[in-house]
């Protein structure tokens, strides 16, 4: 099977239909490492900065493990707060183990919002959508690939189609 590389037009052109918890959990049960090196971590990076040069993304990528930073990028139009952003959404990744849209996405299902019941501070935690677990198979979460810069559908989408190709094993 050929999957394609995600493109340019990616962000912009996928439909802004509001996935639900269901699809959410199970983009996480389908997108698990078999390992994750330094290596895994660059080239995935480097992936995510080829797609939002090419559509001209303001974002800014980071990807951490074992709370060791192995990439950051910031693209032109991203600012420091693109940075805060990534800090506050990488912490609910590693507090919940879920990916920061599904955080936001569970507490509305709720009928509240993660700032007004997770009882988190707002100024450390976010639970918007751009950062995803990095899971390895037998073991859990290891770590978080975070974009930041974009409406927070796109910046989730922006990683899992990132993801998903990486996955792939079609990286050329």
């Amino acid at each position: 099977m050929t999957h394609s590389r995600p493109t340019a037009t990616t962000p912009a052109t996928t439909p802004e239909l509001t996935p639900g918890i269901e699809e959410l959990e199970a983009q996480e049960r389908r997108l698990v490492f078999p390992r994750f090196t330094f290596d895994d971590a660059w080239a995935l990076g480097s992936l995510l900065v080829e797609v939002a040069r090419e559509c001209q993304a303001p974002v800014a990528i980071d990807i951490h493990r074992g709370g060791q930073q192995l990439f950051h990028a910031a693209l032109p139009g991203s600012t420091p707060d693109n940075d805060a952003w990534i800090a506050r959404k990488r912490r609910v990744v590693e507090r919940y183990g879920s990916a920061s849209y599904l955080v936001g996405a569970r507490f509305r299902a709720k009928g509240t919002t993660f700032e007004e019941s997770s009882r988190l501070d707002a100024d450390r935690y976010a639970a918007h959508g751009g950062s995803f677990p990095i899971t390895v198979e037998g073991v859990g979460v290891v770590g978080s690939v975070t974009v930041s810069g974009l409406p927070q559908l796109q910046d989730h989408r922006m990683v899992v189609e990132a993801l998903e190709h990486f996955l792939s094993g079609d990286q050329a």
